[in-house]
């Protein structure tokens, strides 16, 4: 279980988030919606930890994230929280000078200690999986915009995360390769994996999505099963969103 309660981040004496609050139960995907600007990638660094919160608190497995934690506890939290989280942003961060499989065995044999022997094997059957095996000794600039995206899908699994994080999967992506990666990933929730997913395409989430969450200013403004907020959103705001991006 996430849970995510009055959750507030500054940034340069602005208010980012501004009492953030909701859960996701374990194996199912919550889907964040809203405009550019609205913080729903800012809302992604806080729950990985790469951005300190700054009131509130955030609860995943035994971790529990607040403000009031000395540097040096909060800091050692986020450790434990990234063994069990993956995530893949937007622009995705592979090593230019290192293979798909080099890409893929770098974070398990250097943070969780996996032999190499293992870790490579493991990275192949990954790379298997999203259809990439015989890719493995390519280097990412010769691979196109969606194989790059699965070979990260790959990297954040190697770590055997029980939450995957995605920030618009499909940003870089035509329709095809969209429908393709949604697929994936149903794949991936029918094993047992927990996603939140931050995207602008409402089509990608329908049918992926169990819970929608709208963010507008910083704030929720609606959440609730995907049917529900997609057909009957009760919240002017929302339903003015969701006209405009069907």
């Amino acid at each position: 279980m996430i849970r995510v309660t009055d959750l507030i981040k500054d940034a340069n004496g602005t208010r980012i988030l501004r009492g953030v609050s909701f859960d996701v139960a374990p194996h199912t995907v919550l889907g964040v919606i809203g405009a550019s600007g609205s913080g729903k990638t800012t809302l992604l660094r806080c729950l990985n930890g790469l951005e300190r919160i700054d009131g509130g608190a955030i609860e995943f497995d035994s971790i529990r994230l607040e403000p009031t934690l000395p540097a040096s506890e909060y800091s050692r939290r986020v450790k434990e929280l990234r063994k069990k989280v993956g995530t893949v942003f937007q622009h995705l961060f592979l090593f230019p000078h290192l293979t798909v499989l080099g890409n893929i065995i770098e974070a398990p044999t250097h943070v969780l200690r996996v032999p190499k022997p293992q870790a490579e094997n493991e990275a192949l059957s990954l790379l298997d999986s999203v259809g990439l095996k015989e890719k493995a000794r390519r280097y990412p600039e010769t691979l196109s915009g969606g194989e790059q995206q699965r070979v990260a899908i790959a990297r954040a699994l190697a770590m055997h995360p029980a939450l995957l994080m995605f920030d618009e999967p499909t940003s870089a992506l035509d329709p095809k390769r969209s429908a393709g990666l949604r697929t994936l990933l149903k794949g991936f929730v029918a094993r047992g994996h927990t996603m939140v997913i931050v995207s602008h395409s409402i089509g990608f989430l329908e049918g992926l999505a169990d819970e929608l969450l709208y963010m507008e200013g910083g704030e929720v403004v609606e959440s609730g099963a995907t049917d529900q907020i997609l057909n009957s959103p009760k919240d002017p705001r929302t339903q003015d969103f969701i006209s405009q991006a069907k």
